[in-house]
């Protein structure tokens, strides 16, 4: 007899036929069956015999076809420990498809049942990406404790700002104290340093009864360096035959790559349908290679949505060259993929605000020009040739919606690239980053704000990972070796990745929160136009154009069908009063005169007091270092005094 999985259920399949066994959830790992006991199923093709050792007792796993064995191990409590054996050679690995490892990937996994946790968010239909304020954190760092436990009760700060969708950076189990998450080995285990894996689900209920979203980082590009026993079990689930910047590709169109396609893919459903994840990020997309008909990203967004069944859920992507294929639909060749991370506005943004283009800032300019296209077309490269690179950047996309690029100005990758991990705070004035902000609450597209930003946090968030002995030296070496395209870095004494402070360092410090309410202010009102704001939250929609008015200065006009536009003026550069001003967009509409409503420099927000834009001559005065918004309302303007 041997066990078959087909369409996500078990049959044991005998001389007499197939019969259906206990459902199972996932086809590998450790399960509790409704029925009582633990079921096992491992992927070992490199292992001629496999034993489960669980407490004290050595079970042997019956083989199937294709590498599989599985076993029905009898009834074990939830936590009880376990671990394989290959070949009875007497090293006992974590399950490649564990959902806890206690002790970290080095120890023995243990048995999970995710039915015990009781669920509160019954009514939460998911998320949808428009209209979304998107909030980027590491558990590790959000708060002193660094635990999922900590940080619920912060949430309900969170949405007070008008934050609606977090996005968690990774929390597959990985080697050490602390990391980033990005080198993690295994991938269905949520790590213990930040608590249980019920304690993210209660994370996650809470954000629900809160009206928070929640996805996931998650990396399907490489292992992690450190606690990677899955060789042990197949040589086949990386590959040669692509290069990649971390470490090994992962193998999606090989000799026996269908295991490592169902790994993944199980992987990504696991989250959304365990977890509840209201979606996933998927980390460097650029470095998952596949040449199969249907390439992995595509199907492992089919298996997270079907996994989530009536709620909508979001995928978004990174990916280095803003390829736009991947938020294209299905039915036009692309991923189907909801967004994806727009870098042109973060560097494009950064070098207006800090006046540096170094390495890959070298590529942009900062120019009002540049701020405007970013605006108005989205990505700056859709194919045309970048310099820093040398090649062609980018694809065509001047048809993508607004609300599938997700700007930011800061995330964890470009705090920590500035060597010290400085905010912007400390590396502009506050008056341009209080225009920008603007600019990036403001702009159609869905914003994205990283820990702290919202009370403008000088913590720094710098490069942390607690690896072993043989492998500290090598990671801080490769940190320096990357940073050295900065040449403004090569003085500056960098901190090691794999010291406490340098961890310890990078965890905010909520008391800023209390002394920073100008900032919060300013965010909370900024959100609130971008969500209810009729004209500003449709993101043009009903039409958007804008105009230069000098090198450092620009306007968005949004327009409306009802004739109350909006205007949108930013000024990084000097006060600005040029004596003619012939830019159609800055005219009202007919029979309509602006009404300036926001600015940047309101003294509620730490600026130094409101100027009109316009005054009664029709004389335009830009103030430097701010931006300002404009409603078009009735004009008080008697008709025989309007011109024609």
């Amino acid at each position: 007899m041997r066990w078959v999985f087909v369409s996500r259920m078990l049959f044991l399949e005998s001389a007499e036929g197939t019969m259906p066994a206990p459902k199972r959830s996932m086809p590998v790992g450790a399960e509790i069956l409704s029925g009582g006991g633990v079921h096992l199923r491992v992927w070992a093709p490199k292992a001629r015999q496999v034993f489960l050792q669980i407490q004290s007792s050595q079970v042997k796993l019956e083989q199937e076809s294709d590498g599989y064995f599985s076993v029905f191990a009898g009834d074990f409590a939830v936590g009880a420990r376990y671990g394989l054996v290959l070949d009875g050679k007497g090293v006992i690995y974590a399950d490649p498809a564990s959902r806890s490892q206690p002790d970290g990937p080095h120890g023995l996994s243990a048995i999970v049942d995710p039915a015990k946790f009781a669920w509160t968010d019954q009514g939460w239909k998911g998320v949808r990406l428009p209209g979304q304020i998107i909030y980027e954190l590491h558990v590790g760092t959000f708060t002193k404790e660094g635990t999922w436990r900590a940080a619920i009760d912060k949430l309900p700060l969170l949405a007070d700002v008008g934050i609606s969708l977090i996005e968690m950076m990774p929390v597959a189990a990985f080697a050490g104290r602390f990391g980033w998450g990005y080198d993690g080995v295994c991938w269905f285990a949520p790590t213990s340093l930040y608590g249980s894996p019920d304690d993210l689900r209660a994370f996650i209920d809470r954000a629900h009864a809160l009206g928070l979203g929640v996805i996931l980082d998650v990396v399907y590009n490489h292992f992690g360096p450190e606690g990677n026993y899955l060789p042990c079990f197949s040589d086949t689930y990386s590959t040669e035959k692509y290069p990649n910047e971390w470490g090994q590709a992962l193998n999606f169109d090989g000799a026996h790559a269908g295991p490592v396609r169902e790994y993944v893919k199980e992987n990504a459903a696991y989250w959304i349908r365990e977890f509840h994840f209201d979606g996933l990020r998927l980390d460097a997309t650029q470095q998952i290679f596949d040449d199969s008909r249907e390439h992995i990203v595509a199907e492992l967004t089919r298996y997270a949505r079907a996994a989530a069944g009536r709620r909508e859920i979001v995928i978004i992507a990174e990916n280095e060259t803003q390829d736009s294929q991947l938020i294209r639909p299905a039915t036009k060749g692309g991923f189907g993929l909801n967004g994806i991370w727009n870098d042109d506005f973060h560097h494009s943004s950064h070098v207006t605000l800090t006046g540096h283009n170094e390495a890959y800032y070298s590529d942009y300019t900062g120019s009002s020009r540049e701020l405007a296209a970013a605006v108005k077309y989205g990505f700056l490269y859709q194919g045309q040739r970048s310099t820093w690179q040398s090649k062609c950047r980018g694809k065509p996309s001047l048809d993508i919606p607004a609300h599938q690029r997700i700007n930011f100005l800061e995330n964890h990758d470009q705090i920590a690239n500035s060597g010290a991990g400085r905010r912007l705070v400390q590396l502009t004035d506050v008056s341009r980053l209080r225009a920008a902000t603007a600019l990036l609450l403001l702009a159609p597209g869905t914003p994205m704000l990283f820990q702290g930003q919202e009370w403008c946090s000088t913590r720094s968030f710098l490069f942390f990972a607690d690896l072993n002995d043989d492998l500290k030296g090598p990671v801080a070496k490769g940190r320096r070796e990357f940073l050295s395209q900065f040449p403004s870095l090569e003085s500056v004494e960098l901190a090691l990745p794999h010291q406490q402070d340098t961890f310890a360092g990078s965890k905010l410090d909520w008391e800023e929160r209390d002394h920073n309410v100008q900032w919060l202010r300013l965010h909370r009102d900024l959100i609130a136009l971008k969500k209810n704001d009729l004209v500003i939250s449709k993101e043009g929609a009903d039409g958007l154009n804008t105009a230069t008015l000098s090198e450092e200065a620009f306007l968005i006009r949004y327009r409306s069908p009802r004739g109350d536009d909006r205007l949108l003026v930013v000024n990084f550069g000097r006060d600005f009063s040029p004596r003619i001003f012939p830019e159609p967009l800055l005219a009202p509409p007919d029979r309509k005169s602006w009404r300036q409503i926001w600015s940047s420099e309101d003294p509620l927000y730490g600026g130094g007091g409101i100027r009109k834009l316009e005054d009664a001559d029709g004389v335009w005065h830009l103030p430097g270092h701010a931006a300002a918004l404009l409603s078009a309302i009735d004009s008080d303007i008697p008709p025989s005094r309007k011109q024609p």
